[in-house]
């Protein structure tokens, strides 16, 4: 069984622009609405199932939670599912909007 890798900012904008990757958001509605990475699904309790039975398993995904904690629990989950290009954002989104705002 694989394991997920780190990403960092610099890396993660960087491969935004590939199709191929995506990123989902883990934290809770209210904070994703208000604001989260352009073009993030928000993943919750409510649809992982759903999440994990109808996404390519060569997707490569991009984890995304509040400083970067969170989300590698996350990651290693969807590593356990079948995934095995899974990536945890360092400093999650409040790391990334401090540096996507400059």
């Amino acid at each position: 069984m694989g394991e997920f890798k780190f990403i960092d900012y610099n890396q993660a904008a960087e491969k935004l622009s590939d199709e191929n990757y995506l990123v989902v958001d883990i934290r809770d509605k209210d904070s994703y609405n208000q604001g989260h990475i352009e073009g993030a699904v928000n993943l919750t309790n409510d649809n992982i199932e759903n999440f994990v039975l109808d996404t390519a398993k060569d997707k490569s995904i991009i984890v995304c939670c509040y400083h970067g904690n969170s989300s590698q629990r996350a990651a290693q989950f969807l590593v356990n599912n079948g995934f095995n290009d899974v990536y945890s954002l360092n400093g999650g989104y409040e790391h990334w909007k401090s540096l996507d705002n400059q």
